[in-house]
């Protein structure tokens, strides 16, 4: 049995929670939140035991395997490098850290440790995502051209007047960093590293220090083109959230207010009557098994056979590394 402690227990804490409870051999031993009426209300729903401080609770002897680190990005490095020095292998919410080098203490601290680690980036295993990750893998749309994500959703000022850390560059992020990470780390995991970045960044509408829109060109390694856009001012509700690839022999849009469904799909190889099955399978079951419990699974799996999670400390990286170049490349621009 895995034992699994939680530390930063706000709304992101419940996936982990449902996830632990979700995977066969493991199981939730501790929380940990400064907030101590959210801590009493888990306390009773879970039965396990809490903390206010972490240090406090990795001085208990408590069986404790795996801590989730769930804070705010701008805390986990010192979590997760305080975690990994007592021993403890990490599960971290992403974006993994706000800067490269905070990302890279906490990698050294891992493998000075003889650790492991994984980042929550969830989006990997969607439906939809797997089977276009598949017919990528059999060249199922030739050559490609170019490939597109958006995520253009509402993060309204109220949101962001919750909390004095969310919006600023120290704890949170802008879209890139804090929403729109998911949609870059599937560009890097379905297309390879990224090569050339052009790029503009702006605070358009939200009172906030960090970006609430950007939208960058991208040319990867492999010399297929990118576009991204991201943004959080979109009226009142959440648009969308797409990810399109375009190809000689065909194209795939995978869409909706989160890119869970099959919108559009062309394939010279691929009949439509098995276009059309993947398209009913996926809309039958859209969001599949969470993604945080395949992550919890996945990372159970790794401390037991002794091999390393699928989603990687460098995946964390290159997610981290093109949010930061987009960004300092955008403002640069924007400036200039």
């Amino acid at each position: 049995m895995i034992h699994f402690a939680i530390v930063g227990c706000g709304h992101i804490a419940n996936k982990h929670i449902e996830a632990i409870a979700m995977t066969e051999g493991a199981k939730l031993a501790a929380l940990c939140d400064t907030n101590i009426a959210r801590l009493s209300e888990l306390k009773e729903r879970n039965n396990v035991p809490v903390f206010s401080n972490m240090t406090d609770m990795l001085e208990q002897e408590l069986p404790i395997d795996v801590v989730c680190i769930c804070t705010p990005s701008g805390l986990h490095t010192g979590l997760a490098v305080e975690a990994a020095n007592a021993g403890k292998h990490l599960v971290i919410e992403k974006p993994m850290a706000l800067t490269l080098d905070d990302v890279d203490a906490i990698t050294q601290a891992v493998r000075r440790n003889g650790v492991k680690a994984t980042v929550v980036h969830p989006n990997r295993y969607r439906p939809a995502i797997r089977y276009l990750q598949d017919a990528l893998s059999r060249d199922a749309f030739g050559k490609l051209s170019h490939v597109n994500v958006a995520v253009r959703w509402n993060r309204g000022q109220a949101y962001y007047d919750q909390a004095s850390w969310r919006g600023t560059h120290a704890m949170d992020g802008g879209v890139l960093m804090n929403q729109a990470i998911h949609s870059l780390d599937l560009l890097i995991w379905l297309f390879g590293p990224v090569a050339e970045i052009k790029s503009f960044v702006d605070t358009r509408i939200r009172d906030i220090e960090a970006e609430d829109t950007a939208v960058a060109v991208l040319r990867f390694s492999n010399g297929i083109l990118g576009i991204v856009e991201a943004t959080t001012t979109i009226y009142e509700q959440n648009l969308e959230e797409t990810i399109s690839v375009f190809g000689e022999n065909g194209y795939a849009v995978i869409g909706g207010r989160t890119a869970n469904w099959i919108k559009q799909w062309k394939s010279a190889s691929i009949t439509e009557e098995e276009i059309n099955r993947v398209i009913q399978e996926v809309d039958l079951d859209p969001f599949g098994v969470s993604g945080h419990q395949r992550i919890i699974e996945n990372l159970v799996h790794a401390i037991q056979e002794g091999i390393e999670p699928d989603i990687t400390l460098e995946d964390g990286r290159e997610a981290v590394k093109l949010v930061v170049d987009i960004v300092s490349k955008g403002k640069a621009e924007l400036y200039c």
